[in-house]
């Protein structure tokens, strides 16, 4: 072994024990434990929205719930990183594109997934209430393709 790999590999070994003591620590959330509070202003009105772990709005991980009732919708947007979903209960249809068409939309019962990455547009509607999940990797954001379309610009 040469010298720089001697000294590379004995860093690694020093160094590795400092990730475990900057991880976060371990998070068990029961369902009737989360505490759910108004949905965020970018989204339209009536959602719930609780945090599971890490927060949103700073860099690192995080998982949230939300709740919405029958009839809700939200109209074409991007997100600034991954968008990872998971169903809890109900039905999450969700279509990608820039344009709301239901026609194009997937309809994914409890238990379902998706991922829209990155900058893709898509937006969602709910026949029934549903939960759901999302984690990602913050700052996380939503922008709408259309800026008339977000809740924001109306309060």
């Amino acid at each position: 072994m040469t010298r720089i790999g001697t000294v590379i590999g004995a860093l690694a070994l020093v160094l590795l024990p400092l990730s475990t003591v900057a991880a976060d620590e371990h998070v068990m959330a029961a369902p009737d434990s989360l505490k759910w509070g108004p949905g965020p202003a970018a989204l339209p009105k009536g959602a719930e929205l609780a945090v599971i772990a890490g927060d949103p709005n700073k860099e690192g991980p995080f998982v949230y719930r939300i709740s919405v009732p029958a009839g809700y919708k939200v109209q074409p947007h991007t997100h600034p990183a991954d968008e990872n979903v998971t169903v809890i209960s109900g039905t999450f249809n969700v279509a990608m594109g820039d344009k709301f068409d239901e026609s194009k939309g997937t309809a994914l019962k409890t238990g379902g997934f998706f991922k829209a990455p990155r900058g893709m547009a898509h937006c969602a509607w709910f026949t029934e209430p549903t939960v759901f999940q999302v984690h990602g990797v913050g700052p996380w954001g939503i922008t709408y393709v259309n800026s008339a379309d977000d809740p924001r610009k109306s309060n």
